[in-house]
């Protein structure tokens, strides 16, 4: 009996440290905790730099810049040098989010899917009084928390992986019967677990697994050539594994580098594609905005197509992190400039490339 009393302890023990470590898992906006939040304001993008690179042999951050139509780019290492100029392969996290919604919006340009249709209608699921529509996964407004717990977590957590691999398909359309939810708008809760769903639609959609319609869509809609579905590859270390079919993919599975973000950036700022732009209407007033994300520059007032809106500076931007990478994407479509912030750096260390991203397009608007 005391073995068995042991044991459901330390099963609810690795449960709950499951739940605190995914908890700041990819798409996670808990941004800065230990340092002076008045202290960070006051700070230069190159002062944060200095700070967060400082005496860390491995760091490798790469900012690219977008202005007037112009692209450059920095690589930076330890105590903020710079380093030569090298196309470093990083995760970005939920920034994968923005690409599953460029996809969704194609869809709906072609009149394959609708905003308000209820996800019941593309997926194969038991009669329910209500399921939430595609508008309610893309804006976090669904009720559906930022991920719910499933038994691959366990080891997962015991083999330092990907809190998510695992996680299938079949485990996520289980989760989604058991859900109950009111026909309404819920507060804004930012959703891993939605946007899973919405890749789920996509392939229903489209007849295609994700892995395969997203790496031709990017290679062949957007013309991209570094950005993937993560395999593993790439020139740094400790990339998130994947298995096959990983349910939430969508929410958090890319990799990319820093050239092919630029020109991802240059497309959503441009007005060559009807559809790409459909991704910033707003389609939520969330009001999202903390008294913490305000004073350094962060604000959620609502929310387009999987990408966060600033209206009082007039950002459209999303950020990424995953177990050892976090970035950043942002842009000011009417004066044409924009940022990304790549780092190898975990989300939770100093000065995450969200408050550094901000700062640097705060700077280029003035």
């Amino acid at each position: 009996m005391k073995k068995y009393i042991w044991g459901k302890k330390k099963i609810l023990k690795a449960i709950f440290i499951i739940v605190l470590v995914t908890a700041v898992g990819f798409g996670s906006y808990c941004i800065y905790g230990l340092y002076k939040i008045n202290q960070l304001s006051k700070m230069t993008f190159n002062e944060m730099l200095v700070y967060t690179t400082k005496d860390n042999k491995d760091v490798v951050i790469t900012v690219g810049i977008i202005n007037n139509g112009k692209m450059t780019y920095e690589v930076y290492g330890e105590n903020g040098i710079i380093q030569p100029k090298k196309e470093h392969i990083y995760e970005i996290g939920s920034i994968s989010k923005t690409f599953t919604t460029s996809l969704l919006c194609k869809a709906i340009s072609e009149g394959r899917i609708s905003l308000d249709d209820s996800i019941e209608r593309y997926l194969s699921l038991p009669k329910k009084d209500y399921y939430p529509t595609v508008r309610r996964l893309v804006t976090h407004t669904s009720g559906y928390n930022e991920y719910y717990f499933e038994k691959p977590m366990i080891s997962n957590l015991l083999h330092k992986q990907n809190d998510f691999n695992g996680i299938s398909e079949k485990m996520l359309l289980e989760r989604l019967e058991k859900i109950s939810l009111d026909d309404s708008d819920y507060a804004f809760k930012y959703s891993n677990f939605g946007m899973a769903v919405l890749g789920a639609v996509l392939e229903k959609i489209y007849d295609k697994d994700y892995t395969p319609l997203m790496n031709d869509y990017i290679s062949e809609d957007l013309g991209l050539t570094n950005t993937k579905i993560s395999d593993g590859s790439g020139d740094l270390k400790n990339y998130w594994k994947w298995s096959e079919s990983d349910a939430y993919m969508p929410a958090g599975a890319l990799l990319s580098n820093i050239t092919d973000m630029m020109q991802y950036i240059k497309m959503h700022m441009g007005e060559e594609s009807d559809y790409l732009s459909m991704a910033h209407e707003v389609l939520a007033e969330v009001n999202a905005t903390t008294g913490s994300y305000e004073k350094m520059g962060i604000r959620i007032d609502a929310v387009g197509a999987g990408w966060m809106i600033d209206n009082e500076n007039n950002f459209i931007w999303h950020n990424g992190g995953t177990g050892d990478y976090n970035s950043y994407i942002g842009f000011d479509k009417e004066n044409q400039i924009g940022v990304i912030i790549l780092s190898n750096l975990p989300p939770e260390y100093r000065i995450p490339a969200t408050v550094m991203g901000t700062e640097i397009l705060t700077s280029l608007q003035k």
